[in-house]
């Protein structure tokens, strides 16, 4: 960059001039105020003298006049004019004529009003009779050029003289003469003359002494440091950081300049060895990146590159850039950098080529412009990267997709890809299609909804989809047939976009054989019923029978039936049929097939009708029953059926349990205590006995299927099994332990959460 100079003016003299001239201006203030100044004291001193010497002669005239004024009278005014150096002294009557001069030719002659002397009194239509000081004098010349000054005095009539007796002056008459007083200047105009001499000198002193203070300041401590400012400036422009540079000592701007001047030296230097580390590193950069980079002339010549296309091409500055790459002759029929030359825009390309060693390699192509300081295109960069690699994994991609697919499509499992926003299916693989029965153009594309009974039940699926796991859910083949499903969600990355891959197992045989050996321990379980219900079906059979006996016989008789006696009788068959309707209406219940529903269940309800069936056989064999319920128990969701199953198994276990100990001839007590409860948002209920326990070995084994401590032939194994089942699949858990001894025995707990919708 061309340095700008400047031509050099001298900061003393700009500084100077303008203050030369300020105090040129000021000094000849000064002096004429001096000089007029000094003029005027001294004419007021002489107009002082005069008029004292004025008031001297009035006296002495006055004195004269009364004693004989004739006497010696000339020769008296001519003495005192000579020895105070007046010029003149006239004395005029009342009439203008001159009695008494110090110039003989002059008395007795009269003076006009329009003379000078005569118009200081005379200048209006009245005489004026006294007169200030600054109106009666007057300064003029004399024919020879010489400065006079002429003082008016007047002489008035004192009483003295209108009443002396040697000369009568009426009182009327004020004033009866004047007296003229004319004494030269030329001793003041040469005083003054010498005053304006030495002011002039003495001005001309101040001026140059002051110029040359002043230059000095300016040069000692404005511009003497300022210039040593501009060689550490001029020092720091060329590079030299390190100079031995000492700030000017001063307390002042130009201190604090010294100073700021000497940090912005460090500051740049510092700056400048950053831009110098910069430069190092981008220089690296540009030798080391991985790519190939070039600056290339508007004849596409060679004008710089990196290391790594040196290594690759072994140019030579100023080859072709066609030559270095392809080893052509002329120029690429698309070329980039032909493109940015013409609109000055970046440009990308993808191309490809054959090495020199004859080795085909793909590159991807970026160009930019490199403008001047006017805007115009001087060259331009070219970057390239080596995606020869790039394009073999391609390659490998494309057939570990096309092994990809063919693996997706053969998995047995139906897997399908939906949208995380949308939830439609954007693909799934064949076993889905075979396993609901619709084609590939039916299914993509649609809502996932699709394959779900109802929009609560997808909703459902939708709230708890951050669940890695969904057991047992309902889907629709396009038959409108039902499949029992578990499904696995995970999040995934396809064709750029998070989706959901949802993989899905088909348990409808597995559902449909756990529901068969459900109801096989329910039949089991009525097995183990049949005992106890027996006994609860004969107490009503037995009053049944007795109360138709009794009316048989009294109709063999004849004899009339009292009608009190048989409207009781008729009561208590009612009444016992009913309790056995309910009985055998229970076991129908209990003993139907059904499929697995969840509802809002009371839990102290359902182990109340578990426990019906058994209060009889439980009687029977001693054994006592203590509840310990909470009434304000919440309600939890599961399915009453299932859930009575699991009690009735549990209570079947306590009382064998109990029977076996007692059978051992231990002396225990037989009892069953059944416990409900709430603790925060889960509700809890067990069953405890005082049996025989759970060996401690057995205890991880005992919910196992076909597991029993029983001997052979009492048990199949599947109660604890079924119940453990049933507990899981309404959501919640269910655990064994054994009881301190005594009493010993063991305790089941059941842990459900709550219903939310409210209790009972």
């Amino acid at each position: 960059m061309e340095k700008k100079t400047v031509q050099k003016r001298g900061l003393a003299l700009k500084l100077l001039i303008p203050m030369g001239m300020v105090l040129f201006v000021s000094i000849f203030i000064w002096s004429r105020f001096t000089i007029h100044f000094q003029e005027k004291n001294l004419l007021d001193k002489a107009v002082s003298d005069v008029d004292k010497f004025c008031n001297t002669v009035l006296n002495f005239t006055w004195f004269a006049m009364l004693h004989n004024p004739n006497k010696d009278m000339l020769d008296v005014l001519k003495s005192m004019s000579e020895y105070n150096k007046i010029e003149k002294i006239r004395i005029f009557d009342a009439h203008g004529k001159i009695k008494f001069s110090n110039t003989g030719e002059e008395i007795n002659t009269s003076a006009e009003k329009t003379d000078v002397a005569c118009k200081t009194c005379h200048s209006g239509k009245d005489p004026v009779i006294r007169a200030d000081i600054k109106e009666r004098i007057r300064i003029f010349e004399s024919p020879e050029g010489e400065l006079l000054l002429g003082i008016i005095n007047p002489i008035l009539n004192e009483p003295g003289c209108s009443t002396a007796e040697c000369h009568y002056h009426p009182k009327e008459i004020k004033k009866i003469g004047t007296l003229d007083v004319i004494v030269s200047l030329k001793n003041i105009k040469t005083t003054i003359g010498f005053i304006k001499k030495l002011s002039a000198w003495t001005a001309v002193y101040l001026f140059i002494v002051l110029c040359l203070t002043i230059w000095f300041c300016i040069s000692r401590l404005v511009t003497s440091p300022i210039g040593k400012l501009i060689e550490q400036t001029d020092l720091i422009g060329k590079g030299d950081y390190q100079n031995n540079f000492t700030a000017p000592a001063q307390r002042d701007e130009i201190g604090q300049l010294s100073l700021a001047i000497r940090d912005m030296g460090e500051k740049i230097k510092n700056k400048q060895d950053e831009l110098n580390k910069q430069k190092d590193r981008y220089q690296n950069l540009f030798d080391q990146v991985p790519c190939t980079i070039t600056v290339q002339s508007k004849d596409y010549k060679l004008v710089e590159f990196n290391k790594e296309f040196s290594k690759k091409f072994h140019p030579e500055y100023g080859d072709h850039c066609y030559s270095a790459y392809k080893n052509l002759t002329r120029k690429c029929s698309d070329c980039p950098v032909e493109r940015t030359f013409v609109d000055g825009q970046s440009h990308f390309s993808e191309e490809s080529g054959i090495n020199k060693d004859g080795t085909i390699t793909h590159w991807f192509v970026k160009t930019a412009p490199l403008k001047d300081e006017n805007g115009h295109i001087v060259a331009a960069m070219e970057m390239s990267i080596d995606i020869s690699r790039r394009k073999r994994l391609e390659e490998i991609v494309k057939d570990s997709e096309r092994k990809y697919q063919a693996v997706f499509k053969s998995i047995p499992n139906p897997i399908f890809i939906i949208a995380l926003d949308t939830y439609k299916i954007l693909n799934c693989n064949d076993s889905a299609l075979n396993l609901y029965g619709y084609t590939k153009e039916e299914i993509e594309n649609k809502m996932f909804s699709l394959l779900f009974p109802g929009p609560e039940k997808f909703e459902d699926f939708k709230t708890h989809i951050k669940k890695p796991f969904h057991e047992r859910l309902i889907h629709l083949k396009k038959t409108g047939e039902t499949l029992y499903v578990n499904i696995w969600v995970s999040p995934a990355e396809f064709t750029e976009q998070t989706v959901l891959l949802v993989t899905v197992i088909d348990i409808t045989l597995s559902i449909e054989t756990e529901q068969q050996l459900i109801q096989a321990g329910k039949m089991a379980t009525l097995g183990e019923m049949a005992t106890g219900v027996a006994h609860e079906l004969n107490q009503p059979l037995s009053v049944i029978k007795t109360a138709s006996n009794f009316i048989s016989r009294k109709l063999k008789k004849n004899e009339p039936i009292d009608k009190d006696i048989l409207n009781t009788l008729s009561e208590e068959i009612e009444s016992h049929v009913d309790r056995a309707s309910k009985i055998t209406n229970h076991m129908r219940l209990f003993g139907r097939k059904s499929d697995f529903s969840k509802e809002p269940v009371n839990i102290n309800d359902t182990v109340k009708r578990a426990f019906d069936i058994f209060s009889q056989q439980l009687k029977l064999r001693e054994i006592e029953v203590q509840w310990e319920l909470n009434e304000a128990l919440p309600l939890v969701l599961a399915d009453p059926v299932r859930l009575e199953q699991v009690f009735i198994n549990l209570l079947i276990n306590a009382r064998d349990s109990i029977v076996i100990r007692s059978e051992k001839k231990e002396d225990q007590k037989k009892k069953i205590t059944i416990t409900t409860s709430a603790n925060g948002d889960s509700v809890t209920a067990s069953i405890s006995d005082t049996g025989t326990g759970i060996p401690a070995d057995l205890t991880n084994k005992i919910f196992e299927p076909f597991f029993t401590t029983k001997k052979v032939g009492e048990g199949t194994g599947l109660g604890l099994s079924i119940s453990y089942g049933i507990i899981r699949e309404s959501g919640g858990d269910i655990s064994v332990k054994n009881n301190p001894d005594p009493p010993g025995g063991a305790t089941f707990i059941i842990r459900f959460h709550m219903d939310k919708g409210g209790r009972k």
